[in-house]
């Protein structure tokens, strides 16, 4: 499946990539929040997507929103964020806090790929 990481820490943003790579995503990244919207006004978009909450241009938060709002088929946001404090309104599907254990960033993007799976199972039989 393919999926969009958006992470301004290039660190971060390449383990990752390289670690979704492991277990078989095909993985786009973007270096902030303008970029990561770009992407995802693509035909091709991907359907599952990691934010950074905090990035440079467009934060998190906003792409999610945007996202939600012109999306033409589902599309599973997790929101990263290092505050806890933050607004959860965004129209994220999930959150990670950082730092997060890989095994949580599993179960969670597992979770996200079944809800694709189930969504377009009820707009196909709709």
């Amino acid at each position: 499946m393919k999926i969009l990481i958006a992470e301004d820490d290039s660190i971060l943003r390449k383990l990752l990539e390289t670690v979704l790579i492991n277990w078989d995503y095909d993985v786009i990244t973007a270096r902030d929040g303008n970029e990561a919207w770009l992407t995802m006004q693509s035909e091709d978009a991907p359907k599952l997507v990691i934010l950074d909450w905090m990035m440079p241009g467009m934060d998190g938060s906003e792409v999610c929103r945007k996202v939600k709002h012109a999306a033409k088929e589902p599309t599973y946001v997790i929101l990263l964020t290092a505050h806890e404090w933050q607004d959860m309104e965004t129209g994220a599907d999930d959150y990670i806090f950082k730092p997060f254990k890989y095994n949580e960033l599993r179960a969670r993007l597992h979770a996200g790929k079944r809800t694709i799976e189930m969504r377009n199972k009820l707009i196909t039989a709709c």
